[in-house]
């Protein structure tokens, strides 16, 4: 049975940094590509980031230079680094892994900015 466990959401100010992580059990991680989707109040499930099987990662342009995804494949996590957060980040934070046709689905961890 695939679990994540995510973490890391809270509240922060304008500017400010958070750090998200999933951790997976049940599912052969080093097969997977891992990402992160999020999905504002109001809006669409969107895009993040996301890091292949071999580590190479992709960002929506609304994130580019500001989030890093890694993965720690020791450890069968994958992490969300966010810098310079601005309130139109507030969202809840989705963790994902797909190895075609899988997907599989974290629950979400609430990330507010506001001063």
């Amino acid at each position: 049975q695939v679990q994540f466990v995510e973490s890391g959401g809270g509240l922060v100010q304008p500017g400010g940094s958070l750090r998200l992580s999933c951790a997976a059990s049940g599912m052969s991680f080093t097969f997977y590509a891992m990402g992160w989707y999020r999905q504002g109040p109001g809006k669409e499930r969107e895009l993040v980031a996301t890091a292949s099987r071999g580590g190479i990662t992709n960002y929506a342009d609304s994130v580019k230079g500001r989030f890093t995804i890694s993965r720690d494949n020791a450890k069968n996590t994958v992490y969300l680094q966010m810098n310079s957060l601005k309130p139109e980040d507030t969202a809840v934070y989705y963790c994902y892994a797909v190895d075609y046709p899988n997907t599989y689905w974290g629950q979400g961890t609430q990330v507010t900015v506001s001063d």
